[in-house]
């Protein structure tokens, strides 16, 4: 059975309310009610007690006067007494139950056979009556003489409203008090919870909601009683973990789009290889042989100098496509590697020997720095060299003046730089670098292969390539980062002196 709708969402202010302060405020009326029982009876009895007091203290003088007949002594008793407040009227009978004296209101005389029988009861007595249209209470003594034989009654009365006005005062101030009580304590409850829990959860609900709204960072404060700074603490700590986990997941799904993405080039690349292979070998005997043809015309001593000019251009348009087959043939090449030890300086110096022609043909500043030998890594030379070599050949195609080839070794990887102070790479030119066929050289002068050779050759050796902008020389830098070889020397590596 589920509770009522309005039971659902109670708060803890009104929890306290209906299980603390409401069954207390019960506990503590029915506690008072019974109280304010006792209490009138308390009143009502020492109401009567006075009445009996007065009693006693005036029945000395009216026996003695009763026994002698002193009329004017009685009446002077019975004057004295009333003239106390409490008192509503006094009267004295004789044995036989005749009024003798009487002070106050008439009207609340018993019949002379009543008095007759109370007096000669001897004991005593009290009770209520109706007299004057109010309720009146009546206490009897018996007055003895000397002898101590009765001689009479005395009877003191009062109003039966003097109790209940009494009582009723009592018992207006007992629920006054229990009113304002449970007014204070529901008071002390509501800014008493506002003081000590109130605001700590309206700073914690706040901080849950503006969460909720994106601010993962934000964390719950941790402050207030125990209790609710140790709740605070484990939703902070249940929030860390939910964001460690957010960000586990989110580089995992990074990795995994990284992995398929290079999935993807990959078997882009080995598709692309086997067909650059399969081009280059079907187009490189006929190439051959056209220019071999080409070469043995040129040993005729009849040809016009245009004709030799068409034959020259003939040939040369062969090496290029002859060129571009080797770049096909680089790029398709899919052979195991052959890794040996060898040092970076080893590898920079090869490179710049076989790229001279171009250097001194474009009238390019190379500088090379690192240490020399350097460090060392296991590679397959050819590719690694070939890889630098492209790079450094479109350095000297794209630089002004300077070109810089670096090498340095950090925390186990082989660093080598190769940047230059032409105009660089735009950033819409970046994400297609490596393609293969992707050039930004005008047509006829580049294949769009280099880079591709480049980034294969990397990789084949667990290693990556990075492009950004030179903070030195401001033109492009190329960034190849290779496994450190930790070991001895290879017997067959040279080292550069």
């Amino acid at each position: 059975m589920r509770p009522p709708a309005l039971l659902q969402r109670y708060t803890l202010r009104t929890a306290l309310l209906l299980f603390v302060l409401i069954p207390f405020v019960l506990l503590m009326g029915v506690g008072g009610y019974y109280s304010l029982q006792q209490l009138e009876q308390q009143v009502e009895k020492r109401m009567q007690e006075d009445i009996e007091l007065i009693a006693r203290a005036i029945r000395l003088p009216l026996s003695h006067a009763l026994e002698r007949g002193r009329i004017g002594g009685i009446e002077q008793a019975l004057a004295s007494a009333f003239h106390i407040d409490r008192v509503y009227g006094v009267y004295v009978y004789d044995e036989n139950g005749k009024q003798i004296a009487a002070s106050g209101t008439r009207d609340a005389q018993v019949p002379s056979d009543r008095a007759a029988e109370i007096a000669s009861t001897g004991g005593l007595q009290s009770e209520y009556d109706e007299a004057g249209g109010q309720q009146i209470f009546s206490y009897f003594l018996p007055l003895t003489d000397s002898g101590g034989r009765i001689s009479g009654l005395l009877q003191v009365t009062r109003r039966g409203s003097d109790f209940q006005t009494y009582v009723n005062e009592v018992r207006m101030e007992v629920l006054m008090g229990l009113g304002i009580t449970a007014l204070v304590l529901t008071l002390i409850v509501f800014f008493g919870h506002y003081g000590a829990i109130g605001r700590y959860l309206r700073s914690m609900e706040n901080s849950m909601a503006r969460i909720g709204a994106g601010e993962s960072e934000l964390r719950v404060p941790e402050e207030g009683p125990a209790e609710l700074s140790t709740l605070s603490h484990g939703i902070n700590k249940m929030l860390d973990r939910i964001h460690a986990s957010q960000q586990q997941i989110e580089q995992q799904r990074e990795r995994e789009l990284e992995l398929r993405l290079r999935l993807q080039q990959s078997e882009k690349l080995a598709a692309i290889g086997r067909l650059a292979s399969g081009v280059a070998h079907e187009l490189g005997t006929p190439l051959s042989t056209i220019d071999g043809n080409a070469q043995r015309l040129l040993r005729r001593d009849d040809l016009h100098e245009r004709q030799r000019q068409a034959i020259e251009q003939m040939r040369g348009e062969v090496q290029r496509m002859e060129k571009i087959i080797h770049q096909l043939m680089d790029f398709g090449r899919r052979n195991p590697l052959q890794q040996r030890p060898v040092r970076a300086a080893t590898l920079v110096h090869s490179v710049r020997d076989q790229c001279q022609r171009d250097i001194e043909s474009g009238a390019v500043d190379i500088e090379l720095l690192g240490d020399n030998p350097g460090p060392q890594v296991a590679v397959d030379s050819m590719r690694i060299e070939q890889a630098l070599g492209n790079l450094l050949r479109n350095a000297i195609q794209a630089a002004s003046s300077r070109v810089r080839v670096q090498w340095t070794s950090t925390d186990e990887t082989v660093v080598f730089t190769v940047e230059d102070d032409g105009p660089g790479i735009d950033s819409e030119h970046m994400s297609r670098l490596f393609e293969p066929f992707y050039t930004t050289k005008p047509v006829g002068e580049g294949t769009g292969l280099g880079l591709a050779v480049v980034h294969a050759a990397v990789n084949d050796h667990n290693g990556r390539i990075e492009v950004d902008t030179s903070p030195d020389l401001g033109g492009a830098r190329f960034c190849i980062y290779l496994n450190e070889y930790i070991g001895s020397e290879n017997a067959a590596e040279h080292e550069v002196v």
